[in-house]
């Protein structure tokens, strides 16, 4: 008897995106009220779901993001290994925080514990400590709590939770929000360093249900499970404030996290999309979960970031430069695609593929 399956996406694995846009939108509405200081003393220069907000203060940009690691920390509790998700935490906040066209100057840690284990704590700061080596950034102080009652050891095995917030400086007149991207321009692709710490939920199910653990060597990774679903995300700091300091006009910057390739319809410019069609390679975690997942191209494209992990929108004239500093911070970077204005691509993004495939990913 022929049986019908339901392919596995994101949401069948307990991950409502579209739900989740619908409510941070009526938050934002509710919000708006309080982003008016008081006595004129500054306003909010960006924000509606942007990947960072950008305060006014007294003349000055102040850009903040806020951001955990999600179920990564499940990953890292299994293997009962916990120094590189510090990593993740910074890399969440800073990479955001880019994307306004600021510079990352420092943030704050907020880790809630079940209880306290030195073992545990030693390796959290020291992934915290690498992050802000990487990326350049102070961490002057954070939050511990022990709360029992909400984490604790059980079927779950959920005992801690780390969430970061960021801060860094623009000058108001330099905000990068997209607005002045035009047809045309270079679409650049930073190398991700794999999965990053999104979608994870739906990795973990499709692995589970195919009955691989995390300490199983999986022969397309070269390594373990678990380590290739801990390493940690890319921080793009050296290479984005590479271009900056070298005077590029960068006109859009966008973290390629959940959503895929549709975080470059975060951007303010309405009469504008994206023909992305020239990826490099897939990554082998992203073939493995999808042969093993059943998952279609859409549903994977529209939840990883398909080995690239940032994107930044400029005039063809500085696309090499743009391309030239990447490398030099260690990043490969190349020419994915262009911005168009083009009414069929309008408010999208069309992902061209191998035999004259398209798919087309728009706003959440």
């Amino acid at each position: 008897m022929e049986r019908n399956f339901e392919p596995l996406t994101y949401r069948s694995a307990g991950v409502d995106a579209e739900g989740e846009a619908a409510v941070i939108q009526d938050a934002i509405r509710r919000l708006a009220a309080t982003c008016i200081r008081p006595k004129g003393r500054g306003s909010i220069a960006l924000s509606n779901g942007f990947f960072a907000t950008v305060l006014d203060v007294g003349g000055q940009g102040l850009a903040i993001s806020t951001d955990g690691v999600g179920t990564k920390v499940m990953v890292a509790q299994a293997l009962g290994r916990y120094d590189s998700i510090g990593i993740d935490c910074v890399a969440m906040n800073v990479n955001d925080i880019l994307c306004v066209g600021a510079e990352p100057i420092t943030l704050l840690d907020y880790l809630a514990v079940s209880a306290i284990d030195p073992g545990v704590m030693r390796q959290l700061m020291e992934g915290l400590a690498r992050g802000a080596e990487q990326a350049h950034v102070a961490i002057p102080g954070g939050e511990t709590a022990q709360v029992p009652d909400l984490l604790h050891p059980g079927d779950r095995n959920i005992t801690f939770d780390l969430v970061g917030t960021g801060l860094g400086t623009v000058a108001l007149e330099r905000v990068v929000d997209g607005a002045a991207i035009q047809s045309g321009d270079v679409v650049v692709g930073l190398a991700s360093s794999g999965i990053h710490s999104n979608g994870m939920t739906l990795a973990r199910r499709v692995f589970r249900d195919k009955g691989i653990g995390y300490g199983d060597r999986v022969e397309e990774f070269g390594r373990t499970l678990g380590e290739e679903l801990l390493e940690p995300t890319r921080i793009y700091v050296d290479a984005v404030m590479g271009m900056m300091r070298a005077g590029l006009p960068l006109r859009g910057l966008a973290h390629i996290t959940g959503d895929g390739f549709a975080n470059l319809l975060r951007f303010s410019h309405p009469s504008i999309g994206f023909v992305i069609d020239m990826l490099p390679a897939v990554p082998a975690i992203f073939g493995v979960l999808q042969e093993l997942g059943g998952i279609a191209d859409l549903e994977m494209f529209r939840t990883y970031n398909m080995g690239v992990g940032f994107c930044v929108v400029l005039p063809e004239a500085g696309a090499d430069d743009a391309i030239a500093a990447g490398q030099a911070a260690g990043v490969p970077a190349m020419r994915i695609g262009r911005a168009s204005d083009d009414p069929k691509v309008q408010g999208r993004v069309l992902v061209r593929r191998g035999g004259g495939e398209s798919l087309t990913l728009d706003r959440g």
